[in-house]
């Protein structure tokens, strides 16, 4: 009989200290030009739900193709680990991946740790339930930033166990190139010879199939994008009418990227008390709140070479472009 595991918890912020940094970082970025938002403040509790019910919907089809590889492909995944070996999860969403990921590649009662790194506690407990019909886990979640998530896991490293870390959702392409190498780099700084990375990365396809993809016709997208409002209302004070914009979603096909952004109907003007901001915003003006790059199965690769892994396997869904990467740390 399979049975639950109890889940240990680790906390970098208080939740004091994360309303600070929301309200600095919509600080800095509403002053920036073009305005900006961080797309990692769109997955609260709610943000999170919607992006669950995004990920099933037949014109999003990237979590399908991930998830069909990762069963496909499990055993070659996960075939080489040993007792004490460590995975280790940065955004694991609600948990859906991974458990597929163990159900096909690890014996029933393999001891192994399971590590999940999520600035949202409540992402974390979903995906936390996800595994706990796993016999022989140990789960352990840490409520910080991937950077820091991942530093403290490397802190406990020792032995001869290896760790494979999963950033998996194609979550590598909210990162501009430049900040995706800088990422890439400290993950592999955390990892040592014989520990491995599985990236997913969304592909480039038809400009009207991302349109579909990221401005969907039953507006869960835009209701996704326009929730974050909603939190500034929440959580710092805010004053914003959503009817007072509405989501965009763009193909930028020479930076090779979607964009979502929020649209002022009209000119108006926006106070967030607890982040010091108070300005206006011209009709028609834009706060870009998301960028998600595609890439070709052969920059992935130089990607992450140039951050210094060698590449084992590839795995790709030429139907709905998506790649599935195994990477060695060594």
């Amino acid at each position: 009989m399979r049975t639950a595991h109890a889940r240990v918890s680790q906390r970098a912020t208080d939740p004091d200290a994360a309303t600070e940094a929301l309200a600095n970082d919509v600080r800095f970025y509403l002053n920036q030009n073009p305005r900006q938002l961080p797309s990692k403040y769109l997955y609260d509790a709610l943000g999170s739900a919607l992006f669950d019910a995004i990920c099933q919907l037949p014109w999003y089809r990237v979590t399908r193709a991930e998830l069909a590889l990762l069963a496909r492909h499990a055993p070659d995944i996960l075939g080489a680990f040993a007792p004490g070996d460590r995975l280790v999860e940065l955004g694991p969403g609600n948990g859906a991946k991974l458990a597929t990921l163990v159900a096909g590649g690890l014996p029933p009662k393999l001891p192994i740790e399971v590590h999940l790194v999520d600035v949202s506690d409540a992402a974390l407990a979903t995906a936390a339930r996800g595994l706990t019909g796993f016999e022989s886990l140990r789960i352990v979640t840490h409520e910080a930033t991937y950077e820091t998530g991942l530093l403290q896991v490397s802190r406990e490293a020792g032995g001869e166990r290896r760790t494979m870390v999963l950033f998996l959702g194609s979550n590598i392409g909210n990162f501009d190139p430049d900040a995706g190498v800088a990422f890439l780099r400290k993950v592999r700084s955390a990892l040592r010879s014989g520990d491995s990375l599985l990236l997913g990365a969304d592909l480039r396809k038809p400009e009207e199939t991302l349109k579909l993809a990221y401005d969907d016709p039953l507006g869960l997208t835009a209701a996704f994008n326009l929730n974050l409002l909603v939190r500034l209302n929440r959580e710092l004070d805010a004053d914003i009418s959503l009817e007072g914009f509405r989501h965009e979603a763009l193909w930028n096909e020479e930076a090779s990227r979607v964009e979502m952004h929020l649209v002022s109907r009209k000119s108006q003007r926006i106070r967030i008390p607890r982040a010091g901001v108070d300005l206006t915003l011209r009709d028609g003006e834009r706060i870009w709140t998301e960028s998600s790059y595609k890439y070709e199965p052969i920059q992935i690769t130089r990607l992450l070479e140039r951050c210094g892994f060698r590449v084992r396997s590839q795995w790709v869904d030429n139907d709905a472009r998506f790649a599935l990467t195994l990477a060695a740390g060594d």
